[in-house]
């Protein structure tokens, strides 16, 4: 027998942990619904077998649940198999505590409540189809017996099933909201990022430089646009390898993060090329933070990264008044990028 692929053990790593979590609410639950339906037997002189199977039902039940799910094929299927047999057994002392009103209704809303929440509707349906034929069941064996009627000692044997459960239920439920929150965030955020520079991807970069735009537009600020590219990028992943392309653009990068400031906007635009937006910047300043750049890639890098066997060519745009579009602005920079490239590398070229 083949050992199980690395996706198909993390897919029931996964699923165990549904198990898991079900475990200690299910211990829970049925030490709440024991009491529930204890006060019923109680008042009404249930007989030692159906104390025996209630005793059962409440705290043997739950271990053997788990032991099942647990060495399932499919733990999801078999918990929520037992979920299932959860609500059939809510309709077996449904039937066995006589009706009693405050108590069935209880258990039986108890036993949708997180079922409704954890499967939704389809769960719901096969639970409540399940706890019926319990019901059915726990009659034809046992006979009908309808008491409705609820004593006070019964209503306060419904009180930790009543208030606690649902409790514990909230607190699980506004962990597993807190944990997906965490989750969509950085998701966003791995939807805004570069995964392998760290930088704004260009979708994200392009919406911040439209904000840029519109704002300036706004308040009349000067700003500057640097587009950069790697010289001879090609040629380096043809002698050295991707890996090592990877690592200039990386510490390309690094360089251009540890150049700019934290309100600039910097981005990887594809490829080996970046585009910075410097705000509140005129012309001679991104001259500056340009230069600045260029001399530290061609410095290269001191914990050995090979940035040193490439240049980089930037070129920049100005805002000017009555730019409305932010394209227009990366075409004049992408211009002189051009004008950079073709001076021979390894400079910088402000576009006039």
């Amino acid at each position: 027998m083949t050992a199980p692929l690395p996706e198909a053990a993390r897919f029931i790593s996964h699923e165990r942990q549904l198990v898991r979590r079900m475990y200690p609410l299910r211990i829970l639950g049925l030490a709440a619904g024991f009491l529930c339906v204890a006060g019923v037997l109680y008042v009404n002189g249930a007989s030692r077998l159906t104390w025996a199977l209630l005793f059962a039902n409440g705290f043997l039940w739950p271990h053997l649940a788990r032991w099942i799910a647990l060495r399932a094929r499919s733990p999801r299927k078999a918990e929520l198999r037992n979920l299932v047999i959860d609500s059939a057994l809510g309709g077996i002392w449904i039937a066995l505590m006589q009706f009693n009103l405050l108590p069935s209704a209880l258990s039986s809303v108890m036993l949708a409540f997180d079922r409704l929440s954890l499967g939704g509707p389809k769960l719901l349906a096969r639970a409540f189809a399940g706890q019926v034929l319990g019901c059915l069941a726990a009659v034809l064996v046992f006979g009908l017996s309808f008491k409705p009627a609820t004593t006070m000692f019964e209503i306060v044997m419904t009180l930790p099933l009543l208030i606690v459960y649902p409790l514990v239920i909230g607190c699980v439920n506004y962990r597993l909201v807190r944990t997906v929150s965490r989750q969509n965030r950085r998701l966003a955020q791995l939807n805004r990022v570069d995964g392998l520079t760290g930088l704004l991807n260009r979708g994200s970069w392009e919406d911040r430089a439209v904000e840029i735009l519109r704002r300036h537009q706004r308040l009349g600020l000067p700003a500057a646009l640097l587009m950069i590219d790697i010289d001879h990028f090609k040629q380096i992943n043809d002698e050295h390898g991707h890996l090592t392309g990877d690592e200039v653009i990386r510490a390309v990068a690094g360089i251009i993060r540890r150049c700019t400031r934290d309100v600039d906007i910097p981005g990887r635009y594809g490829g080996d090329e970046f585009a910075i937006i410097l705000v509140q910047t005129d012309a001679e300043m991104a001259r500056l933070v340009a230069e600045r750049i260029r001399l530290n890639v061609l410095a290269g890098e001191p914990d050995g990264i090979p940035v040193a066997i490439s240049t980089v060519s930037i070129g920049i745009a100005t805002y000017e008044a009555g730019m409305n579009d932010a394209r227009a602005w990366v075409k004049r920079a992408d211009v002189a990028l051009l004008e950079a490239k073709a001076g021979g590398r390894d400079r910088v070229a402000v576009a006039h």
